[in-house]
């Protein structure tokens, strides 16, 4: 039912205005002034002036939506949405410093080279080649997250055992050969470039897709 605000006080007025907003929940200013306007017979004039006072008071706040800001690569790259880059980095180049550093005979931290060289040559190459492809997600419909993770990780292992034997097949043709140090440098450079061309390419996405939801 609308009130009567002819002979209502400022403070009612104030008390109107603030129910209002909880309950219609109006997105902004101009919105919340029109419903004071037709439900209520409140005058534009004295719901702006009134409302002012409760802002003023941090009794009543409306925000303004964000604008999108776009970021650099540079920034991007050194934020927290590219942990998973920089995992990536890490552990090949952990396995790359692992076969290079520790001997035959270093018992038993020779063990720590076979976990980090499966990691390295049946999973980094194809995922980040993955990850470069579809920086998104992979546009393949699955019932839930989890078959969503196991499709990743299947894709992944299945792309490194396809790229692998090419890095060798071109190695064979290069006075390098296929040897230990040619094969790791080569998975080593292979598996960063992939991984960097994943991540400006995951900025490139993100960046555009803000942009999308909330144009300027």
């Amino acid at each position: 039912m609308t009130k009567n605000l002819s002979q209502a006080t400022k403070d009612q007025i104030k008390d109107l205005i603030v129910e209002t907003v909880k309950k219609q929940k109006p997105e902004t200013a101009k919105q919340l002034i029109q419903i004071m306007q037709q439900r209520h017979s409140v005058p534009a004039e004295q719901t702006t002036k009134l409302l002012t006072e409760l802002e003023n008071e941090n009794l009543l706040q409306f925000t303004k939506p964000q604008q999108h800001t776009p970021t650099t690569a540079k920034t991007y790259v050194t934020s927290k949405n590219a942990a998973l880059y920089w995992t990536i980095i890490a552990l090949a180049a952990a396995t790359t410093t692992a076969v290079f550093t520790i001997p035959e005979t270093a018992t038993p931290i020779i063990y720590l080279r076979q976990p980090l060289g499966i990691i390295f040559v049946l999973f980094l190459p194809g995922y980040a080649f993955i990850k470069a492809l579809f920086p998104s997600k992979i546009p393949i419909k699955t019932n839930s997250q989890e078959l969503d993770t196991i499709e990743s990780i299947a894709l992944s292992i299945g792309m490194s055992l396809a790229l692998t034997p090419i890095i060798g097949l071109i190695l064979n043709y290069t006075p390098w050969g296929i040897r230990l140090t040619p094969i790791t440098l080569s998975l080593l450079a292979l598996t960063t470039v992939f991984a960097t061309a994943a991540i400006l390419r995951e900025h490139q996405s993100k960046d555009t897709q803000t942009t999308q939801t909330n144009p300027t």
